[in-house]
C-alpha cells in the first residue's frame, strides 16, 4: 500500500504528527457514530488501521536509531 510507503518516506516527527492527526479524525468519526450522524461506518475500521500501519512504522523509525 502506498500509505506505508508514503509514513517511511517521513521523518518520525512527522510521522508522530501523523499519527496525532489519524487520532483525532478517529475521534471526530467516533463522535459522529455515537450520534447517529455517521453514514459510513467503514471509514472507522480504515481509520483505525491507518492509526495502527503508522505507529507501526513510528516503533521501526524509533528502534532504528
Amino acid at each position: 500500500m502506498t500509505k506505508a510507503a508514503e509514513l517511511r518516506q517521513k521523518d518520525v516527527a512527522a510521522v508522530e504528527a501523523e499519527v496525532k492527526s489519524l487520532q483525532k479524525a478517529h475521534f471526530g468519526l467516533r463522535m459522529q457514530k455515537a450520534t447517529q450522524q455517521l453514514g459510513n461506518t467503514s471509514t472507522l475500521k480504515a481509520t483505525r488501521r491507518d492509526i495502527a500501519r503508522a505507529k507501526t512504522i513510528l516503533a521501526e523509525k524509533q528502534a532504528a536509531k
